[in-house]
Parts: C-alpha cells; sequence; structure tokens
C-alpha cells in the first residue's frame, strides 16, 4: 500500500481541524477528544467491510449492515466533533441503519421490502437535516430572535396590505 493512501487523509483532516480550531493547542488530550471516532469507530467499520470483501468472499452480506451503520456514525461523529455541531448532526444517527441497511439490499439479494424502512428512514433523516439546517442559517443570519421578530411582523403587515389591496 502506498504511504500517501493513509498519510493524505489524516493530513487532510488534520488541516481542517486547525482551520476550525486554530486556537486550541494540540496535545494527546486534544487529539483524543476531536479524534476519536478516527480511532474507534472507523476501524471497526472498515473491518466489517474487510471480513466481507475479502474473508468472506461476499457470502455473509449481513455484515455489510453494522459496517455501513458504522462508517455511517463515524461520519457524524468526526463532523460534529470537529465543527461542534451535534444540535445541526444528530438527524445522522437516522440515516445509519438506511445506509446499512441499503449495503444489505445492494449487495443482497436486492430484497424490495428493504426499501420501505431504508426510504422512510432517509426520508426522516432528510427532513431533520433540512429543519435543523434552514433554523442553524436563519439564527446565524439575524443575530437574534428579535431581528427575526422584526421580519415576521413586517412580512405579516406586507401579507395583510397586500390582502387589502386585492379586496378594492
Amino acid at each position: 500500500m502506498h504511504r500517501g493512501t493513509l498519510l493524505g487523509p489524516l493530513l487532510l483532516l488534520a488541516g481542517l481541524f486547525l482551520l476550525f480550531r486554530g486556537d486550541l493547542h494540540l496535545g494527546t488530550g486534544s487529539i483524543f477528544a476531536y479524534f476519536w471516532p478516527t480511532l474507534f469507530v472507523l476501524p471497526l467499520g472498515i473491518f466489517f467491510h474487510w471480513l466481507y470483501f475479502s474473508v468472506l468472499g461476499g457470502k455473509g452480506v449481513g455484515v455489510l449492515v453494522p459496517g455501513g451503520v458504522l462508517l455511517t456514525v463515524y461520519g457524524v461523529c468526526q463532523i460534529a466533533m470537529l465543527l461542534d455541531n451535534w444540535s445541526m448532526m444528530w438527524p445522522g444517527f437516522i440515516l445509519a441503519p438506511a445506509v446499512g441497511l441499503f449495503e444489505l439490499y445492494w449487495f443482497g439479494g436486492r430484497n424490495k421490502w428493504l426499501l420501505i424502512p431504508i426510504n422512510i428512514l432517509t426520508f426522516l433523516s432528510l427532513l431533520f437535516f433540512a429543519i435543523f439546517s434552514i433554523g442553524y442559517v436563519l439564527s446565524k443570519l439575524t443575530g437574534g430572535s428579535s431581528i427575526l421578530a422584526i421580519l415576521l411582523i413586517g412580512a405579516g403587515a406586507l401579507a395583510l396590505m397586500s390582502r387589502r389591496r386585492e379586496s378594492v
């Protein structure tokens, strides 16, 4: 295996960490505090995929379910740790079983009944991501609830005035 295959993503992750958290001192404690998903969750997800593709030769498709769940949980946890944004990333935990079940569907016998829970979980996850993302963006744009209140009052007043003009 080429050295850059492992070193490249690690350097990229370290650079992103320093970009978003440049004021922190890097030490053993902060590495474990911020990169525990990479150290503990990612290897388990990779292990289950390696087990299916290399050891079992594509016969034990059930090991892909925990593998897909763990890889998705890794992504959610790592992004949330780096950006310190658990309040917006939690819908990824709803998406995790959908990813595991989708891998079971894709590499298994393509049982169409698996698509029902996959679609429900994916829809719920994307819905919550959208709702909390919109809320997050609005809170950042408005800077507080008073500006949002003023905007809502203005929009309501405009709606009332436009309705009055139509009836006259």
